[in-house]
């Protein structure tokens, strides 16, 4: 299925140098936003107080936020939580204090404003156990990152695993950056995120990296600038269909998923629309310079004539 198709190769090749230099700012840039202002952490990875509160009708959030803000307790958070009528507040940890004594001043703040607040459960996360989150969630991307440099090694050449996880890596770090930037609160949902398109990323990157292959098998006599010129032009159409359903889909959580997903949505959203551009410009043009050729992919075979020697396929 295609939405069009181009009568000419579009040479995005010829403008290599100006999208990774877009990239390379881009990423220098949020490499520096991480430094200067760093993650906005969440509860799940500093540590804090979890209260789960019901009412007898739909939660009234702002009047919720308002009640609590009167505390001075800090940066905090209000979600919906499974039905209309619970809300889950999330409170930083604050000095001096326990858990049982902020839940305490909490509903005690709550009642006075609707005295059919009522609390469900109180947990408390640790710092011990935020860090440990934190150095697993790394962990993690680090594993993924090698599982998918491992991946496209085997499946494809060298060239094009240190091409795409360059510029797949190159997403989440951007990600972070918008992140540090807008002092999003960064969270173990925003976590799954980046790793969602950790992975995302690198099917659009197999795609083209297989139409590259594919057209070195055809196009015999076309440069390497035209093979890769001519797979990225013929994967567009597919392209808009895929990443524009997923990235309604993603909006539409955004939007209407609630506060608890907002960030994750964000964070998926951000990640599909930088995945488009360095899954076709910046990991297409690296692997130019990395100097692949046809030979790289297409194995030499023995031909079956008597002389034994060697052709192309």
């Amino acid at each position: 299925m295609e939405f069009f198709r181009f009568t000419r190769d579009i040479p995005f090749m010829r403008h290599a140098l100006v999208f990774n230099v877009i990239s390379v700012v881009t990423f220098l840039a949020a490499v520096v936003f991480l430094a200067t202002k760093g993650l906005n952490l969440g509860i799940d990875f500093k540590g804090g107080t979890v209260i789960e509160i019901t009412y007898s009708h739909a939660v009234d959030f702002e009047r919720v936020r308002t009640a609590i803000d009167k505390l001075s307790l800090g940066e905090f958070s209000v979600q919906a939580f499974g039905s209309s009528n619970t809300a889950l507040v999330r409170l930083p940890l604050k000095e001096g204090q326990s858990s049982a004594q902020l839940s305490e001043r909490v509903m005690t703040a709550l009642k006075a404003d609707d005295p059919s607040a009522t609390q469900q459960r109180v947990e408390y996360v640790g710092p011990q156990v935020g860090k440990e989150l934190y150095e697993n969630g790394a962990l993690a991307l680090l594993l993924v990152s090698l599982g998918i440099v491992a991946y496209l090694a085997l499946r494809f050449e060298w060239r094009f695993a240190v091409a795409a996880i360059v510029a797949n890596l190159h997403d989440v770090v951007i990600i972070l950056g918008f992140f540090a930037l807008f002092q999003w609160e960064f969270s173990l949902p925003v976590l799954a995120a980046v790793l969602a398109v950790l992975g995302y990323s690198v099917n659009e990157s197999v795609v083209i990296a297989d139409r590259i292959r594919e057209n070195f098998r055809k196009m015999r006599k076309a440069t390497v600038v035209h093979v890769i010129d001519n797979a990225i032009t013929s994967t567009i159409s597919r392209t808009i269909i895929t990443h524009g359903c997923t990235l309604t889909m993603v909006l539409s959580i955004f939007f209407f998923g609630g506060e608890t997903l907002h960030h994750f949505a964000l964070a998926l959203a951000i990640g599909i629309c930088f995945g488009i551009y360095s899954s076709a410009l910046v990991m297409a043009s690296l692997v130019m310079w990395l100097g692949v050729s046809r030979e790289d992919l297409v194995k030499r075979e023995r031909a079956s004539g008597p002389s034994g020697e060697k052709i192309l396929p």
